[in-house]
């Protein structure tokens, strides 16, 4: 897949996640809104508040299953990519010594002969002691 198809895929994706998240929250914050406050007007619901929020409203476990679990299932899958985009980001390179300036490479030199030379005092020492 090229960049530019993947650039579109995830555009459309964020934009049906952004589009679909501003649905659901609104229909939410209608239904808390405009809920009746008795049995008897939430058999007249579906008259004052429209057929969508109406139905909604007589029928709780629908509007559950609907818009409440759907948004907390996008919350929990946004949650996650952004994790995983973050781990991407921050996930070392290996750096190549063609990578690495002047002053890097003397000072790589430097720590690695430094190491070898510590190496070779303990391996003298062993010897010693044995």
């Amino acid at each position: 897949m090229n960049k530019t198809a993947k650039k579109i895929l995830v555009f459309t994706g964020l934009g049906l996640d952004v589009a679909l998240t501003l649905f659901l929250f609104v229909v939410a914050i209608i239904m808390i809104a405009t809920m009746p406050k008795d049995s008897l007007a939430m058999d007249h619901a579906i008259e004052t508040n429209g057929k969508f929020i109406g139905y909604l409203q007589q029928h709780s476990t629908l509007y559950l299953l609907t818009c409440v679990l759907p948004l907390f299932v996008l919350l929990a899958g946004n949650i996650a990519i952004l994790i995983l985009y973050v781990r991407k980001i921050n996930k070392k390179k290996e750096a190549a010594i063609d990578d690495l300036n002047e002053e890097q490479k003397a000072a790589l030199r430097a720590e690695l002969l430094k190491e070898l030379q510590s190496e070779a005092k303990e391996s003298e020492e062993d010897k010693k002691s044995e």
